[in-house]
């Protein structure tokens, strides 16, 4: 699992971060979301997934890796 954040589109609501701190933080500049880590072990696949459908502006989104 990838995830990706695009801060443009990020309002700073901190769903994100109070799903899975353990991945999602906010910038200290801005408010907006900085990602942890890009692609996080399979133990954070629900929260981080949980996380992406909690987004209000819909800045996250998951892909797969390849291979």
């Amino acid at each position: 699992m990838r995830i990706q954040a695009d801060r443009e589109v990020c309002v700073g609501s901190g769903q994100c971060v109070l799903t899975e701190p353990a991945v999602f933080d906010q910038s200290d500049d801005d408010g907006r979301v900085r990602l942890l880590a890009e692609r996080p072990g399979p133990e954070y696949a629900k929260t981080v997934r949980e996380a992406v459908d909690l987004c209000p502006s819909r800045a996250l989104s998951l892909g797969e890796d390849e291979g």
